[in-house]
Protein backbone atom coordinates (compact mmCIF):
# COMPACT_ATOMS: atom_id res chain seq x y z
CA UNK A 1 0.00 0.00 0.00
CA UNK A 2 2.96 2.56 0.81
CA UNK A 3 4.75 1.66 -2.23
CA UNK A 4 1.60 2.45 -4.25
CA UNK A 5 1.38 5.44 -2.64
CA UNK A 6 5.12 6.60 -3.11
CA UNK A 7 4.98 5.29 -6.46
CA UNK A 8 1.62 7.75 -7.77
CA UNK A 9 3.45 10.40 -5.67
CA UNK A 10 6.60 9.69 -7.99
CA UNK A 11 4.68 9.78 -11.14
CA UNK A 12 2.91 13.14 -10.25
CA UNK A 13 6.19 14.34 -9.32
CA UNK A 14 7.51 13.39 -12.78
CA UNK A 15 4.48 15.06 -14.56
CA UNK A 16 5.17 18.51 -13.09
CA UNK A 17 8.57 18.68 -13.99
CA UNK A 18 7.64 17.42 -17.39
CA UNK A 19 5.16 20.35 -17.69
CA UNK A 20 7.57 22.91 -15.94
CA UNK A 21 9.92 22.18 -18.32
CA UNK A 22 7.98 22.18 -21.65
CA UNK A 23 6.94 25.61 -20.29
CA UNK A 24 9.91 26.93 -18.91
CA UNK A 25 11.15 25.95 -23.01
CA UNK A 26 8.72 27.99 -24.05
CA UNK A 27 8.95 30.66 -22.59
CA UNK A 28 12.91 30.80 -23.02
CA UNK A 29 12.20 30.06 -26.45
CA UNK A 30 10.06 33.27 -26.89
CA UNK A 31 12.09 35.35 -24.81
CA UNK A 32 14.88 34.62 -27.50
CA UNK A 33 12.54 35.09 -30.37
CA UNK A 34 11.98 38.63 -29.34
CA UNK A 35 15.19 39.65 -28.30
CA UNK A 36 16.95 38.10 -32.04
CA UNK A 37 14.53 40.63 -33.69
CA UNK A 38 15.04 43.32 -31.13
CA UNK A 39 19.00 42.57 -31.55
CA UNK A 40 18.34 42.79 -35.44
CA UNK A 41 16.13 46.22 -35.56
CA UNK A 42 19.09 47.65 -33.18
CA UNK A 43 21.95 46.17 -35.20
CA UNK A 44 20.40 47.74 -38.13
CA UNK A 45 19.30 50.91 -37.00
CA UNK A 46 23.25 51.83 -35.00
CA UNK A 47 24.81 49.97 -38.72
CA UNK A 48 22.68 52.41 -40.76
CA UNK A 49 22.62 55.52 -39.29
CA UNK A 50 25.88 55.90 -38.03
CA UNK A 51 26.91 56.55 -41.02
CA UNK A 52 24.57 59.90 -41.77
CA UNK A 53 25.56 61.20 -38.58
CA UNK A 54 28.15 64.04 -39.06
CA UNK A 55 27.51 68.48 -38.00
CA UNK A 56 25.83 69.24 -41.19
CA UNK A 57 22.79 66.76 -39.85
CA UNK A 58 22.15 69.42 -37.33
CA UNK A 59 23.27 72.65 -38.92
CA UNK A 60 21.41 72.36 -41.97
CA UNK A 61 17.46 72.49 -43.59
CA UNK A 62 16.53 68.82 -45.17
CA UNK A 63 17.77 69.02 -49.23
CA UNK A 64 16.00 68.43 -51.83
CA UNK A 65 16.64 64.89 -53.99
CA UNK A 66 20.57 64.61 -55.34
CA UNK A 67 21.85 67.33 -53.39
CA UNK A 68 25.88 66.59 -52.02
CA UNK A 69 24.59 68.35 -48.82
CA UNK A 70 21.53 68.83 -46.61
CA UNK A 71 20.50 67.44 -43.10
CA UNK A 72 17.81 67.65 -40.30
CA UNK A 73 17.99 70.88 -38.33
CA UNK A 74 14.57 72.08 -38.75
CA UNK A 75 12.55 68.33 -38.59
CA UNK A 76 14.53 68.14 -35.00
CA UNK A 77 13.50 71.50 -33.91
CA UNK A 78 10.02 70.78 -35.34
CA UNK A 79 9.69 67.46 -33.24
CA UNK A 80 11.50 69.05 -30.14
CA UNK A 81 9.19 72.04 -29.89
CA UNK A 82 5.78 70.42 -30.91
CA UNK A 83 6.97 67.16 -28.58
CA UNK A 84 8.41 69.78 -25.64
CA UNK A 85 5.12 71.94 -25.94
CA UNK A 86 2.83 68.64 -25.59
CA UNK A 87 4.52 67.37 -22.75
CA UNK A 88 4.22 71.25 -21.12
CA UNK A 89 0.52 71.22 -22.13
CA UNK A 90 -0.72 67.08 -21.16
CA UNK A 91 1.35 66.85 -18.20
CA UNK A 92 -0.58 69.33 -15.63
CA UNK A 93 -3.73 68.00 -17.16
CA UNK A 94 -3.15 64.13 -16.93
CA UNK A 95 -1.62 64.74 -12.97
CA UNK A 96 -4.25 66.89 -11.66
CA UNK A 97 -7.08 64.41 -13.06
CA UNK A 98 -4.97 62.04 -11.69
CA UNK A 99 -4.78 63.38 -8.08
CA UNK A 100 -8.73 63.55 -8.71
CA UNK A 101 -9.47 59.88 -9.67
CA UNK A 102 -7.00 58.62 -7.05
CA UNK A 103 -8.25 60.73 -4.01
CA UNK A 104 -11.33 62.24 -4.45
CA UNK A 105 -13.22 60.48 -7.14
CA UNK A 106 -13.23 56.79 -5.28
CA UNK A 107 -16.97 56.67 -5.52
CA UNK A 108 -18.11 59.25 -7.86
CA UNK A 109 -19.69 58.90 -11.49
CA UNK A 110 -18.31 61.43 -12.57
CA UNK A 111 -14.93 59.95 -12.19
CA UNK A 112 -16.09 56.90 -13.45
CA UNK A 113 -17.00 58.38 -16.44
CA UNK A 114 -13.23 60.02 -16.49
CA UNK A 115 -11.93 56.76 -15.97
CA UNK A 116 -14.11 55.16 -19.11
CA UNK A 117 -12.84 57.96 -21.32
CA UNK A 118 -9.26 57.78 -20.70
CA UNK A 119 -9.61 53.95 -21.21
CA UNK A 120 -10.77 54.70 -24.69
CA UNK A 121 -7.89 57.18 -25.15
CA UNK A 122 -5.32 54.88 -24.10
CA UNK A 123 -6.64 52.23 -26.61
CA UNK A 124 -7.61 54.68 -29.34
CA UNK A 125 -4.95 54.29 -32.75
CA UNK A 126 -2.51 57.51 -32.93
CA UNK A 127 -4.17 58.20 -36.51
CA UNK A 128 -7.75 58.33 -35.32
CA UNK A 129 -6.71 61.22 -32.81
CA UNK A 130 -4.87 62.91 -35.59
CA UNK A 131 -8.02 62.84 -37.60
CA UNK A 132 -10.61 64.37 -35.42
CA UNK A 133 -7.90 67.16 -34.53
CA UNK A 134 -7.77 67.71 -38.37
CA UNK A 135 -11.46 67.74 -38.61
CA UNK A 136 -11.71 70.01 -35.62
CA UNK A 137 -8.83 72.46 -35.96
CA UNK A 138 -6.95 72.13 -39.59
CA UNK A 139 -10.29 71.62 -41.28
CA UNK A 140 -11.86 74.86 -39.51
CA UNK A 141 -8.31 77.10 -40.24
CA UNK A 142 -7.99 75.71 -43.53
CA UNK A 143 -4.03 75.07 -43.32
CA UNK A 144 -1.74 72.60 -41.36
CA UNK A 145 0.30 73.93 -38.12
CA UNK A 146 2.41 72.71 -36.12
CA UNK A 147 -0.33 73.97 -33.10
CA UNK A 148 -2.75 71.42 -34.08
CA UNK A 149 0.20 68.79 -34.46
CA UNK A 150 0.95 69.78 -30.46
CA UNK A 151 -3.01 69.28 -30.06
CA UNK A 152 -2.82 65.99 -31.19
CA UNK A 153 -0.07 64.71 -29.42
CA UNK A 154 -1.26 66.06 -26.44
CA UNK A 155 -4.24 64.37 -26.28
CA UNK A 156 -1.49 61.44 -26.63
CA UNK A 157 0.00 62.35 -23.53
CA UNK A 158 -2.70 63.51 -21.28
CA UNK A 159 -4.57 59.28 -20.86
CA UNK A 160 -1.00 58.09 -20.66
CA UNK A 161 0.07 60.38 -17.32
CA UNK A 162 -3.73 60.29 -16.24
CA UNK A 163 -3.38 56.28 -16.22
CA UNK A 164 -0.09 56.47 -14.28
CA UNK A 165 -0.54 59.09 -11.92
CA UNK A 166 -3.94 57.53 -10.54
CA UNK A 167 -2.31 53.95 -10.28
CA UNK A 168 1.26 55.31 -8.02
CA UNK A 169 -1.15 57.15 -5.80
CA UNK A 170 -3.21 54.64 -5.44
CA UNK A 171 -0.16 52.54 -4.14
CA UNK A 172 0.57 54.89 -0.97
CA UNK A 173 -0.70 53.96 2.47
CA UNK A 174 -3.51 54.98 3.29
CA UNK A 175 -1.95 55.45 6.91
CA UNK A 176 0.17 57.76 5.93
CA UNK A 177 -3.24 60.06 4.70
CA UNK A 178 -4.78 59.24 8.59
CA UNK A 179 -1.46 60.19 9.86
CA UNK A 180 -1.10 63.79 8.39
CA UNK A 181 -5.28 63.98 9.10
CA UNK A 182 -4.52 63.81 12.27
CA UNK A 183 -2.55 66.48 12.91
CA UNK A 184 -4.80 68.81 11.19
CA UNK A 185 -3.38 69.07 7.62
CA UNK A 186 -6.24 69.59 5.17
CA UNK A 187 -6.78 67.49 2.15
CA UNK A 188 -4.96 69.73 -0.29
CA UNK A 189 -2.04 69.81 1.64
CA UNK A 190 -2.08 66.14 2.23
CA UNK A 191 -2.21 65.57 -1.53
CA UNK A 192 0.74 67.85 -2.22
CA UNK A 193 2.72 67.52 0.27
CA UNK A 194 2.53 63.38 1.53
CA UNK A 195 0.84 61.27 -1.21
CA UNK A 196 2.14 63.22 -4.35
CA UNK A 197 5.72 63.85 -3.03
CA UNK A 198 5.52 59.82 -2.01
CA UNK A 199 4.78 58.90 -5.51
CA UNK A 200 6.77 61.94 -7.37
CA UNK A 201 9.24 58.93 -9.08
CA UNK A 202 6.24 57.02 -10.81
CA UNK A 203 4.81 59.91 -11.60
CA UNK A 204 7.68 60.78 -13.19
CA UNK A 205 7.93 57.52 -15.26
CA UNK A 206 4.84 58.20 -16.72
CA UNK A 207 5.59 61.34 -18.15
CA UNK A 208 8.94 60.30 -19.81
CA UNK A 209 7.03 57.26 -20.76
CA UNK A 210 4.37 59.54 -22.46
CA UNK A 211 7.29 61.57 -23.77
CA UNK A 212 9.07 58.63 -25.05
CA UNK A 213 5.73 57.39 -27.13
CA UNK A 214 4.94 60.74 -28.69
CA UNK A 215 8.45 60.87 -29.90
CA UNK A 216 8.03 58.71 -32.58
CA UNK A 217 4.42 59.19 -32.95
CA UNK A 218 4.12 59.53 -37.39
CA UNK A 219 0.41 59.28 -38.41
CA UNK A 220 -1.05 62.18 -35.97
CA UNK A 221 1.15 64.51 -37.83
CA UNK A 222 1.16 64.10 -40.91
CA UNK A 223 -2.98 65.20 -40.29
CA UNK A 224 -1.81 68.32 -38.41
CA UNK A 225 1.38 69.76 -39.45
CA UNK A 226 2.48 67.80 -42.16
CA UNK A 227 5.50 68.45 -42.48
CA UNK A 228 8.10 72.17 -44.12
CA UNK A 229 11.27 71.72 -46.46
CA UNK A 230 12.45 74.91 -44.76
CA UNK A 231 12.98 76.42 -40.95
CA UNK A 232 10.14 77.32 -39.53
CA UNK A 233 9.25 78.45 -36.07
CA UNK A 234 5.75 79.83 -36.45
CA UNK A 235 3.42 77.40 -34.63
CA UNK A 236 0.97 78.40 -37.10
CA UNK A 237 2.43 77.31 -40.15
CA UNK A 238 2.96 73.81 -41.22
CA UNK A 239 6.40 72.10 -39.36
CA UNK A 240 8.83 70.21 -40.29
CA UNK A 241 8.88 66.69 -38.02
CA UNK A 242 11.65 63.98 -37.40
CA UNK A 243 8.88 60.63 -38.11
CA UNK A 244 7.47 62.34 -40.54
CA UNK A 245 10.83 63.79 -42.64
CA UNK A 246 11.57 59.72 -42.31
CA UNK A 247 8.79 58.47 -43.68
CA UNK A 248 9.02 61.20 -46.39
CA UNK A 249 12.86 60.46 -47.02
CA UNK A 250 12.40 56.53 -46.35
CA UNK A 251 9.59 55.61 -49.14
CA UNK A 252 12.17 57.91 -51.48
CA UNK A 253 14.10 56.65 -54.04
CA UNK A 254 16.76 59.00 -53.56
CA UNK A 255 20.10 58.02 -51.96
CA UNK A 256 20.56 61.06 -49.80
CA UNK A 257 17.02 61.16 -48.53
CA UNK A 258 17.16 57.67 -47.45
CA UNK A 259 20.55 57.94 -45.62
CA UNK A 260 19.31 60.97 -43.32
CA UNK A 261 16.19 58.74 -43.15
CA UNK A 262 18.41 56.11 -41.32
CA UNK A 263 20.22 59.02 -39.59
CA UNK A 264 16.81 60.34 -38.37
CA UNK A 265 16.04 56.59 -37.33
CA UNK A 266 18.97 56.40 -34.64
CA UNK A 267 18.28 59.83 -33.09
CA UNK A 268 14.71 58.96 -32.61
CA UNK A 269 15.60 54.94 -31.38
CA UNK A 270 18.61 56.02 -29.17
CA UNK A 271 16.53 59.14 -27.44
CA UNK A 272 13.57 56.84 -26.85
CA UNK A 273 15.92 53.86 -25.71
CA UNK A 274 17.30 56.37 -23.19
CA UNK A 275 14.18 57.91 -21.61
CA UNK A 276 13.14 54.40 -21.32
CA UNK A 277 16.18 53.23 -19.25
CA UNK A 278 15.54 56.56 -17.51
CA UNK A 279 12.45 56.14 -16.53
CA UNK A 280 13.42 52.32 -15.44
CA UNK A 281 15.94 53.27 -13.48
CA UNK A 282 13.66 55.66 -11.40
CA UNK A 283 10.93 53.46 -10.86
CA UNK A 284 13.62 50.95 -9.65
CA UNK A 285 14.60 53.79 -7.06
CA UNK A 286 11.24 54.26 -6.18
CA UNK A 287 11.26 50.26 -4.22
Amino acid sequence: MIKSIDSGRLKIHAKRKRVNAIALTLSMSAMAFGLFWLIWILFETIYRGLGGLNLSLFTEMTPPPLADTGGLANAIFGSSAMVGLATLLGTPIGILAGIYLAEYGQKNWLAEVVRFINDILLSAPSIVIGLFIYSMVVAQLKSFSGFAGVLALTLIVIPVVIRTTENMLSLIPNALREAAYALGTPKWKVVLSVTLTSARAGVLTGILLALARISGETAPLLFTALSNQFWTSDLLAPMASLPVTIFKFAMSPYENWQKLAWAGVFLITMGVLLLNILARLLFKNKH
